[in-house]
């Protein structure tokens, strides 16, 4: 296509082999990768794809083409992926099977850029994170350093490559370590799929974490259960059952991220046998920050710093981070940057936070989200939500109370409880739950 060097690429589609391919292609022809969320809305691609000023949309697996193409602008190139849906543009075998291999090695320059991530941040704006080579290859390094990742690894794909931490944790890690990647076909078989893979390596959100916890608790009550893994001559055939009907009775390390998950949840998959560990990270760093070391968790805490991180707590008690990974800066957004860079380089993450004299880091809130009621006490919600959010019948928490008397919460429920209403069913079931959901967060 002639394109010039350094053009920005998009890439359109969920998980799978192809989205990895594609990337390295991009970056191999000497362009700029730009991954958007398949999720999005035909306005959110639109507007991503005008400030990047990509010039080539790559589209692969797709629940909604119908929405997602009329966010593509007029007139710009498209290639479709294997599994992609009839987008009418050339196919990547087409063109595979048309055009002479590159044969010479390409190397690019450490500090070129290599990938624009778009994340919404707080402000619901659209910030282009400029991701160099540097910190791509710096982070996979450390974070295989970090939990011994090696070639006997297998990892599920199951996360947004567009995020940062898929690209960092399945994308990059398994290129650098020879990892065998699994990829999710689709929500519905996911179950299925980790009976596939028995990943030995497995990351998640809190809200998958929970829901795994609670789908035991409906085939085996929380008591019984308790009850069979204090028996020694069981116990140990308990855990093995409950972790290989979850498909983790093969991982070794497993971890959490992108919100706090409660102490007792992480507890009880240490019951199991599973050691859970929490890590911390953003796109600003290519997820590159903070986790637990295997064998020397603490829980409550984001853990210590990965090598080469630095990390300090500004006067305001705000969390400041040095890392291998941190970002360029916001693509045509120097102002910006600015405000989040410091002259020496520490990121400013926007979360409160302390580290105790062994140097893991407690996340304790976030600095701009701090509100006061009517009667002057100060409300952190991010903690409230987060804790309302590990139920499993939450899906999503909104506090506010801006000069109220007291917070209050919006809540979305679960599909299950969307469903019980519609039908008029559970509902003394979740009046109930909710009742202890009050008195939890009282």
């Amino acid at each position: 296509l002639n394109l010039e060097p350094g053009t920005k690429i998009a890439l359109l589609g969920k998980n799978s082999a192809h989205w990895i391919l594609s990337d390295l292609a991009v970056m191999m022809a000497g362009h700029v990768t730009v991954p958007l969320y398949p999720t999005l809305t035909g306005d959110g691609a639109r507007q991503i794809l005008e400030h990047s000023e990509s010039k080539l949309v790559f589209v692969g697996k797709l629940d909604d083409w119908g929405e997602l193409k009329n966010g593509i602008p007029k007139g710009m190139p498209i290639i479709e992926l294997p599994l992609a849906p009839p987008t009418g543009a050339p196919k990547w075998e087409q063109i595979v099977a048309e055009t002479e291999p590159l044969e010479e090695n390409v190397f690019r320059d450490p500090g070129e850029l290599a990938t624009l991530i778009y994340t919404s941040g707080t402000t619901g704006t659209p910030k282009g994170v400029m991701i160099n080579f540097s910190a791509m290859i710096d982070a996979a390094k450390g974070a295989a350093d970090r939990v011994e990742i090696s070639s006997n690894d297998r990892l599920i794909s199951y996360l947004p490559l567009a995020h940062c931490y898929e690209r960092l944790a399945v994308e990059s890690s398994s290129i650098f370590n020879n990892i065998h990647v699994f990829f999710a076909e689709s929500l519905d078989t996911f179950v299925a799929d980790l009976q596939r893979a028995r990943p030995t390596f497995f990351c998640s959100v809190p809200r998958l974490w929970v829901k795994f916890q609670a789908g035991v608790f409906a085939k085996v009550p929380k008591d019984k259960l308790e009850r069979l893994l204090s028996i020694p001559i069981v116990s140990w055939l308990v855990r093995r059952k409950v972790l290989k009907g979850l498909g983790l009775d093969k991982t070794r390390v497993a971890i959490s991220g992108a919100a706090p998950l409660p102490e007792e949840v992480i507890l009880w998959y240490h019951s199991l046998g599973l050691e859970l560990l929490e890590a911390y990270g953003m796109t600003e760093n290519f997820a590159y920050s903070h986790g637990n070391p295997p064998g020397d968790i603490r829980v409550g805490t984001v853990g210590t710093p990965a090598s080469g991180v630095e990390t300090r707590i500004s006067e305001e008690g705000e969390v400041l981070v040095k890392s291998l990974g941190t970002m360029m800066g916001y693509y045509k957004a120097p102002e910006m940057t600015a405000e989040v860079l410091t002259e020496d380089g520490f990121l400013r993450t926007g979360d409160l936070g302390v580290i105790d004299e062994d140097g893991y880091l407690r996340i304790t809130g976030r600095v701009k989200e701090l509100f006061k009621t009517s009667k002057g006490k100060y409300i952190s919600p991010s903690t409230i939500e987060n804790l309302l959010m590990n139920h499993p019948l939450v899906e999503q928490a909104c506090v506010c109370g801006l000069g109220y008397d007291q917070p209050f919460a919006l809540i979305m429920p679960s599909e299950e409880v969307r469903r019980d209403m519609a039908d008029g069913t559970g509902k003394e079931r979740i009046a109930g739950e909710l009742e202890k959901l009050i008195e939890q967060v009282n």
